[in-house]
Protein backbone atom coordinates (compact mmCIF):
# COMPACT_ATOMS: atom_id res chain seq x y z
CA UNK A 1 0.00 0.00 0.00
CA UNK A 2 1.37 3.69 -0.95
CA UNK A 3 -0.52 6.69 1.16
CA UNK A 4 -1.17 10.00 -0.40
CA UNK A 5 -1.35 12.57 2.62
CA UNK A 6 -0.48 10.25 5.69
CA UNK A 7 -0.01 12.59 7.95
CA UNK A 8 -3.39 14.03 7.35
CA UNK A 9 -7.27 13.29 9.36
CA UNK A 10 -7.39 10.55 6.68
CA UNK A 11 -4.25 9.70 6.22
CA UNK A 12 -3.55 8.69 10.18
CA UNK A 13 -7.12 7.03 10.23
CA UNK A 14 -5.77 4.79 7.34
CA UNK A 15 -2.60 4.04 9.21
CA UNK A 16 -4.42 2.66 11.96
CA UNK A 17 -6.93 0.34 10.54
CA UNK A 18 -3.69 -1.17 8.62
CA UNK A 19 -1.96 -1.17 11.92
CA UNK A 20 -5.30 -3.26 13.06
CA UNK A 21 -5.10 -5.60 9.93
CA UNK A 22 -1.00 -6.21 9.75
CA UNK A 23 -2.04 -9.91 8.30
CA UNK A 24 -3.83 -8.06 5.21
CA UNK A 25 -1.75 -4.80 4.39
CA UNK A 26 2.13 -3.49 3.92
CA UNK A 27 3.11 0.00 3.61
CA UNK A 28 5.66 0.65 0.84
CA UNK A 29 5.42 4.46 0.38
CA UNK A 30 4.38 7.71 2.16
CA UNK A 31 3.84 10.66 0.84
CA UNK A 32 3.41 13.38 3.24
CA UNK A 33 3.82 17.58 3.48
CA UNK A 34 5.36 18.84 6.69
CA UNK A 35 4.65 17.09 9.26
CA UNK A 36 7.77 15.74 9.80
CA UNK A 37 6.82 14.57 13.84
CA UNK A 38 3.95 12.56 12.96
CA UNK A 39 5.72 11.13 9.41
CA UNK A 40 9.06 10.28 11.19
CA UNK A 41 7.10 8.16 13.57
CA UNK A 42 5.06 6.33 10.57
CA UNK A 43 8.34 5.79 9.15
CA UNK A 44 9.62 3.97 12.06
CA UNK A 45 6.71 1.82 12.59
CA UNK A 46 6.29 0.79 8.69
CA UNK A 47 9.65 1.27 6.99
CA UNK A 48 8.42 1.85 3.94
CA UNK A 49 10.81 1.87 1.27
CA UNK A 50 9.81 5.65 -0.40
CA UNK A 51 9.05 8.53 1.12
CA UNK A 52 8.23 11.95 -0.28
CA UNK A 53 7.54 15.70 1.20
CA UNK A 54 6.97 18.99 0.23
CA UNK A 55 10.29 20.05 -0.46
CA UNK A 56 14.03 19.72 0.43
CA UNK A 57 14.47 20.94 3.39
CA UNK A 58 11.80 19.07 4.90
CA UNK A 59 13.17 15.73 3.11
CA UNK A 60 16.79 16.89 4.72
CA UNK A 61 14.63 17.53 8.15
CA UNK A 62 13.25 14.06 8.06
CA UNK A 63 16.73 12.34 7.09
CA UNK A 64 18.41 13.99 10.49
CA UNK A 65 14.86 13.11 12.43
CA UNK A 66 15.82 9.34 11.38
CA UNK A 67 19.18 8.98 11.43
CA UNK A 68 18.94 10.29 15.04
CA UNK A 69 16.94 7.56 15.87
CA UNK A 70 18.89 4.88 14.62
CA UNK A 71 16.17 4.40 11.80
CA UNK A 72 17.36 2.86 8.44
CA UNK A 73 16.43 5.38 5.99
CA UNK A 74 14.24 5.17 2.75
CA UNK A 75 14.71 6.59 0.03
CA UNK A 76 12.98 10.19 0.47
CA UNK A 77 12.33 12.46 -2.71
CA UNK A 78 10.17 15.62 -2.50
CA UNK A 79 7.76 17.91 -4.37
CA UNK A 80 5.71 17.19 -7.47
CA UNK A 81 7.86 14.36 -8.42
CA UNK A 82 8.05 12.77 -5.46
CA UNK A 83 4.84 11.80 -4.53
CA UNK A 84 4.32 10.95 -8.33
CA UNK A 85 6.98 8.62 -7.86
CA UNK A 86 4.91 7.37 -4.69
CA UNK A 87 1.48 6.87 -6.52
CA UNK A 88 3.41 4.99 -8.96
CA UNK A 89 5.40 2.87 -7.03
CA UNK A 90 5.50 -0.64 -8.84
CA UNK A 91 5.77 -2.27 -5.41
CA UNK A 92 2.24 -0.66 -4.17
CA UNK A 93 -0.95 -2.44 -5.34
CA UNK A 94 -3.44 0.03 -3.47
CA UNK A 95 -2.65 3.76 -3.28
CA UNK A 96 -5.17 5.64 -0.86
CA UNK A 97 -5.45 8.97 -2.53
CA UNK A 98 -5.74 11.32 0.96
CA UNK A 99 -3.49 14.49 0.07
CA UNK A 100 -5.35 17.91 -0.34
CA UNK A 101 -4.83 20.22 -3.25
CA UNK A 102 -3.88 19.71 -6.57
CA UNK A 103 -0.28 18.35 -6.20
CA UNK A 104 -2.86 15.16 -4.59
CA UNK A 105 -5.19 15.29 -7.97
CA UNK A 106 -1.90 14.82 -10.17
CA UNK A 107 -0.52 12.42 -8.27
CA UNK A 108 -3.70 10.16 -8.06
CA UNK A 109 -4.50 10.25 -11.66
CA UNK A 110 -1.25 8.85 -12.37
CA UNK A 111 -2.14 6.26 -10.34
CA UNK A 112 -5.06 5.50 -12.09
CA UNK A 113 -3.50 5.82 -15.20
CA UNK A 114 -1.29 2.97 -13.61
CA UNK A 115 -4.12 0.61 -12.68
CA UNK A 116 -3.94 1.07 -9.12
CA UNK A 117 -6.58 0.06 -6.77
CA UNK A 118 -7.40 3.57 -6.07
CA UNK A 119 -9.22 4.41 -2.55
CA UNK A 120 -9.99 7.78 -3.17
CA UNK A 121 -10.92 10.49 -0.42
CA UNK A 122 -9.53 13.61 -2.27
CA UNK A 123 -12.22 15.51 -3.83
CA UNK A 124 -10.29 17.73 -5.86
CA UNK A 125 -9.64 14.86 -8.16
CA UNK A 126 -13.13 13.80 -9.12
CA UNK A 127 -14.66 18.11 -8.48
CA UNK A 128 -11.73 19.51 -10.80
CA UNK A 129 -11.27 16.74 -13.18
CA UNK A 130 -13.97 14.38 -13.00
CA UNK A 131 -14.21 13.51 -16.79
CA UNK A 132 -10.31 12.74 -17.90
CA UNK A 133 -10.34 10.73 -14.24
CA UNK A 134 -13.27 8.48 -15.38
CA UNK A 135 -12.35 8.30 -18.58
CA UNK A 136 -8.95 7.04 -17.14
CA UNK A 137 -10.21 4.56 -14.95
CA UNK A 138 -12.27 2.56 -17.84
CA UNK A 139 -8.84 2.85 -20.00
CA UNK A 140 -6.82 1.17 -17.61
CA UNK A 141 -9.47 -0.84 -16.14
CA UNK A 142 -8.04 0.91 -12.47
CA UNK A 143 -10.66 0.06 -9.81
CA UNK A 144 -11.63 3.10 -8.17
CA UNK A 145 -13.40 3.07 -4.08
CA UNK A 146 -14.47 5.79 -2.51
CA UNK A 147 -13.63 6.50 1.07
CA UNK A 148 -15.79 9.25 1.59
CA UNK A 149 -18.66 8.33 3.88
CA UNK A 150 -21.49 9.28 1.72
CA UNK A 151 -20.06 7.57 -1.77
CA UNK A 152 -18.73 4.95 0.02
CA UNK A 153 -22.44 4.33 1.70
CA UNK A 154 -23.92 4.78 -1.61
CA UNK A 155 -21.46 2.30 -3.04
CA UNK A 156 -22.61 0.06 -0.88
CA UNK A 157 -25.85 0.48 -1.50
CA UNK A 158 -25.52 -0.26 -5.29
CA UNK A 159 -24.35 -3.45 -4.23
CA UNK A 160 -28.28 -4.60 -4.29
CA UNK A 161 -29.13 -3.56 -7.67
CA UNK A 162 -27.49 -2.75 -11.18
CA UNK A 163 -26.78 1.08 -12.22
CA UNK A 164 -29.55 0.98 -14.46
CA UNK A 165 -32.50 0.57 -12.01
CA UNK A 166 -31.35 3.51 -9.92
CA UNK A 167 -34.19 5.79 -9.55
CA UNK A 168 -32.06 8.58 -7.45
CA UNK A 169 -28.87 8.71 -4.90
CA UNK A 170 -29.61 10.57 -1.69
CA UNK A 171 -26.66 12.09 -0.07
CA UNK A 172 -26.97 12.83 3.55
CA UNK A 173 -25.50 16.44 5.30
CA UNK A 174 -25.11 16.56 9.31
CA UNK A 175 -25.81 20.67 8.66
CA UNK A 176 -23.03 21.41 10.14
CA UNK A 177 -22.83 23.44 13.19
CA UNK A 178 -24.72 26.49 11.83
CA UNK A 179 -27.70 23.99 11.11
CA UNK A 180 -30.29 26.24 12.78
CA UNK A 181 -28.23 29.37 13.89
CA UNK A 182 -30.67 32.48 12.77
CA UNK A 183 -29.38 33.85 9.27
CA UNK A 184 -28.80 36.90 10.32
CA UNK A 185 -26.29 35.67 12.72
CA UNK A 186 -24.08 34.34 10.07
CA UNK A 187 -22.70 37.08 9.47
CA UNK A 188 -20.47 37.25 13.21
CA UNK A 189 -19.50 33.63 13.05
CA UNK A 190 -16.07 32.87 13.79
CA UNK A 191 -13.44 30.19 12.52
CA UNK A 192 -13.72 28.41 16.21
CA UNK A 193 -17.43 28.29 15.84
CA UNK A 194 -17.41 26.99 12.51
CA UNK A 195 -14.56 24.28 13.43
CA UNK A 196 -16.77 22.66 15.95
CA UNK A 197 -18.62 20.12 14.15
CA UNK A 198 -21.15 18.33 15.96
CA UNK A 199 -20.33 14.84 14.75
CA UNK A 200 -17.60 14.09 12.81
CA UNK A 201 -13.37 14.49 13.26
CA UNK A 202 -12.26 16.17 10.21
CA UNK A 203 -8.89 18.49 8.89
CA UNK A 204 -9.69 22.10 9.20
CA UNK A 205 -10.77 22.50 5.70
CA UNK A 206 -13.30 20.30 5.27
CA UNK A 207 -14.92 21.02 8.44
CA UNK A 208 -15.55 24.44 7.10
CA UNK A 209 -16.86 22.78 3.89
CA UNK A 210 -19.68 21.04 6.36
CA UNK A 211 -20.75 24.27 7.93
CA UNK A 212 -21.25 26.09 4.35
CA UNK A 213 -22.41 22.72 3.27
CA UNK A 214 -19.69 23.07 0.05
CA UNK A 215 -18.50 20.03 1.04
CA UNK A 216 -21.68 18.59 -0.24
CA UNK A 217 -22.11 20.33 -3.29
CA UNK A 218 -18.63 18.63 -3.73
CA UNK A 219 -20.28 15.31 -3.36
CA UNK A 220 -22.69 16.27 -5.68
CA UNK A 221 -20.54 16.56 -8.49
CA UNK A 222 -18.48 13.31 -6.94
CA UNK A 223 -21.26 11.12 -6.74
CA UNK A 224 -22.48 12.34 -10.51
CA UNK A 225 -18.81 10.93 -12.04
CA UNK A 226 -18.23 7.89 -9.82
CA UNK A 227 -21.84 6.54 -10.23
CA UNK A 228 -22.96 8.05 -13.74
CA UNK A 229 -25.71 9.88 -12.80
CA UNK A 230 -27.55 12.89 -14.03
CA UNK A 231 -27.29 15.80 -11.67
CA UNK A 232 -31.00 15.72 -11.04
CA UNK A 233 -30.79 11.97 -9.54
CA UNK A 234 -28.68 13.22 -7.09
CA UNK A 235 -30.42 14.85 -3.47
CA UNK A 236 -28.91 15.96 -0.69
CA UNK A 237 -30.94 15.52 2.88
CA UNK A 238 -30.56 17.31 6.25
CA UNK A 239 -29.40 14.47 8.85
CA UNK A 240 -28.24 15.83 11.46
CA UNK A 241 -27.65 12.44 13.71
CA UNK A 242 -24.95 11.58 10.97
CA UNK A 243 -25.90 7.99 11.29
CA UNK A 244 -27.47 6.98 7.80
CA UNK A 245 -24.68 8.14 5.64
CA UNK A 246 -26.44 7.88 2.20
CA UNK A 247 -29.03 6.21 0.47
CA UNK A 248 -29.96 4.98 -2.88
CA UNK A 249 -34.01 4.61 -4.02
CA UNK A 250 -34.22 1.95 -6.96
CA UNK A 251 -37.03 2.10 -9.94
CA UNK A 252 -39.24 -0.44 -8.07
CA UNK A 253 -39.72 2.36 -5.10
CA UNK A 254 -37.57 0.38 -2.72
CA UNK A 255 -35.02 2.11 -0.79
CA UNK A 256 -31.42 0.62 0.44
CA UNK A 257 -29.28 2.83 3.38
CA UNK A 258 -26.34 2.10 4.57
CA UNK A 259 -25.94 3.23 8.72
CA UNK A 260 -22.72 3.05 10.56
CA UNK A 261 -21.86 5.38 13.35
CA UNK A 262 -19.81 8.69 12.45
CA UNK A 263 -16.00 6.95 11.96
CA UNK A 264 -13.93 7.37 8.93
CA UNK A 265 -12.57 4.10 9.48
CA UNK A 266 -15.30 2.00 9.05
CA UNK A 267 -15.10 3.91 5.01
CA UNK A 268 -11.61 3.46 4.86
CA UNK A 269 -11.87 -0.15 5.81
CA UNK A 270 -14.31 -1.24 3.27
CA UNK A 271 -12.78 0.49 0.44
CA UNK A 272 -9.58 -1.24 1.07
CA UNK A 273 -10.70 -4.54 1.67
CA UNK A 274 -13.91 -4.37 -0.94
CA UNK A 275 -15.79 -6.82 -1.95
CA UNK A 276 -14.76 -9.07 1.47
CA UNK A 277 -16.39 -7.15 4.71
CA UNK A 278 -13.55 -8.03 7.16
CA UNK A 279 -14.27 -7.77 10.90
CA UNK A 280 -13.60 -4.75 12.94
CA UNK A 281 -13.36 -3.63 16.62
CA UNK A 282 -14.70 -0.63 15.97
CA UNK A 283 -17.84 0.68 18.03
CA UNK A 284 -21.07 -0.47 16.38
CA UNK A 285 -24.41 1.06 16.45
CA UNK A 286 -26.12 0.39 19.89
CA UNK A 287 -29.46 0.41 18.68
CA UNK A 288 -31.14 1.08 21.65
CA UNK A 289 -29.78 4.66 21.97
CA UNK A 290 -30.81 5.48 18.07
CA UNK A 291 -34.52 6.73 19.53
CA UNK A 292 -34.76 8.73 16.42
CA UNK A 293 -33.66 9.02 12.47
CA UNK A 294 -34.77 13.26 11.30
CA UNK A 295 -34.70 14.42 7.76
CA UNK A 296 -34.85 18.67 6.47
CA UNK A 297 -34.60 20.06 3.36
CA UNK A 298 -31.16 21.50 2.68
CA UNK A 299 -31.82 25.28 1.95
CA UNK A 300 -30.03 27.27 -0.84
CA UNK A 301 -30.55 29.86 1.16
CA UNK A 302 -28.93 28.86 4.35
CA UNK A 303 -26.33 27.23 2.11
CA UNK A 304 -25.75 29.03 -1.54
CA UNK A 305 -22.83 26.77 -1.74
CA UNK A 306 -24.53 23.65 -2.49
CA UNK A 307 -26.30 25.93 -5.23
CA UNK A 308 -22.74 27.47 -6.72
CA UNK A 309 -22.25 23.68 -6.67
CA UNK A 310 -24.92 22.47 -8.37
CA UNK A 311 -24.51 25.59 -11.32
CA UNK A 312 -21.09 24.16 -11.62
CA UNK A 313 -21.77 20.92 -12.31
CA UNK A 314 -24.73 22.05 -14.97
CA UNK A 315 -22.03 24.44 -16.93
CA UNK A 316 -19.04 21.94 -17.05
CA UNK A 317 -15.91 22.73 -18.18
CA UNK A 318 -13.74 24.67 -15.60
CA UNK A 319 -16.22 25.66 -13.18
CA UNK A 320 -15.85 22.56 -11.11
CA UNK A 321 -12.50 23.16 -11.21
CA UNK A 322 -12.61 26.78 -10.50
CA UNK A 323 -15.17 25.96 -7.90
CA UNK A 324 -13.17 23.91 -5.72
CA UNK A 325 -9.96 26.29 -6.54
CA UNK A 326 -11.73 29.12 -5.11
CA UNK A 327 -13.19 27.81 -2.32
CA UNK A 328 -10.03 26.47 -0.83
CA UNK A 329 -8.21 30.04 -1.11
CA UNK A 330 -11.70 31.82 0.31
CA UNK A 331 -11.79 28.97 3.57
CA UNK A 332 -8.05 29.62 4.29
CA UNK A 333 -8.55 33.38 4.49
CA UNK A 334 -12.12 32.86 6.80
CA UNK A 335 -9.46 30.77 9.28
CA UNK A 336 -7.01 33.37 8.42
CA UNK A 337 -9.87 35.78 9.70
CA UNK A 338 -9.52 37.66 6.38
CA UNK A 339 -12.68 36.81 5.33
CA UNK A 340 -16.14 37.20 7.07
CA UNK A 341 -17.61 33.66 6.90
CA UNK A 342 -20.45 35.09 4.35
CA UNK A 343 -17.52 35.58 2.31
CA UNK A 344 -16.95 32.58 1.29
CA UNK A 345 -19.67 32.15 -1.32
CA UNK A 346 -19.51 35.70 -1.95
CA UNK A 347 -15.94 35.00 -3.42
CA UNK A 348 -16.99 31.64 -5.09
CA UNK A 349 -19.77 33.00 -6.72
CA UNK A 350 -17.89 36.00 -7.85
CA UNK A 351 -14.95 34.00 -8.95
CA UNK A 352 -17.36 31.56 -11.03
CA UNK A 353 -19.07 34.36 -13.42
CA UNK A 354 -15.11 35.36 -13.94
CA UNK A 355 -14.47 32.02 -15.38
CA UNK A 356 -14.15 31.49 -19.07
CA UNK A 357 -16.54 28.17 -20.54
CA UNK A 358 -13.95 25.70 -21.74
CA UNK A 359 -13.43 22.83 -21.71
CA UNK A 360 -10.41 20.50 -19.93
CA UNK A 361 -9.14 17.90 -22.00
CA UNK A 362 -5.66 16.89 -20.37
CA UNK A 363 -4.96 17.52 -16.80
CA UNK A 364 -2.35 20.53 -17.61
CA UNK A 365 -5.50 22.25 -18.42
CA UNK A 366 -7.25 21.56 -14.93
CA UNK A 367 -3.83 22.68 -13.19
CA UNK A 368 -4.08 25.97 -15.37
CA UNK A 369 -7.46 26.77 -14.62
CA UNK A 370 -6.91 25.87 -11.00
CA UNK A 371 -4.43 28.40 -10.75
CA UNK A 372 -5.95 31.16 -12.49
CA UNK A 373 -9.52 30.52 -10.49
CA UNK A 374 -6.97 30.43 -7.25
CA UNK A 375 -5.84 33.77 -8.80
CA UNK A 376 -8.94 35.46 -8.74
CA UNK A 377 -9.94 34.14 -5.59
CA UNK A 378 -7.25 36.47 -4.10
CA UNK A 379 -8.18 39.10 -5.65
CA UNK A 380 -11.65 38.69 -4.47
CA UNK A 381 -10.45 38.11 -1.05
CA UNK A 382 -8.26 41.04 -1.08
CA UNK A 383 -11.19 43.50 -2.51
CA UNK A 384 -13.35 42.52 0.09
CA UNK A 385 -11.00 43.19 3.05
CA UNK A 386 -10.25 46.21 1.53
CA UNK A 387 -14.05 47.43 1.11
CA UNK A 388 -14.64 46.28 4.65
CA UNK A 389 -11.77 47.91 5.94
CA UNK A 390 -12.86 51.42 4.26
CA UNK A 391 -16.15 51.21 5.75
CA UNK A 392 -14.86 50.75 9.48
Amino acid sequence: MAILGSTGSIGRQCIAVVEGLPERFRVVALAAGGNIDELSGQVRRHSPSLVSVADAARADELAARLRGAGVALPEIQHGREGIRAVATLAAADIVVSAAVGVVGLEATYEAVRCGKQVALSNKEVLVAAGELVMKAVAESRCTLLPVDSEHNAIHQCMRGGQVSEVRRLVLTASGGPFRKTPLKSLSSVTPEQALAHPNWRMGNRITIDSATMMNKGFEVIEARWLFGMRPEQIEVVVHAQSMIHSMVEFQDGSVLAQLAPPDMRMPIQYALTCPERVASNEVALDWKKLKRLDFERASTRRFPCLRLAREALKAGGALPCALNAADEIAVAAFLDRRLPFLGIPEVIENVLARTPRMRLGKIDDVLAADAEARRMAREEVSRMAATAAAAS
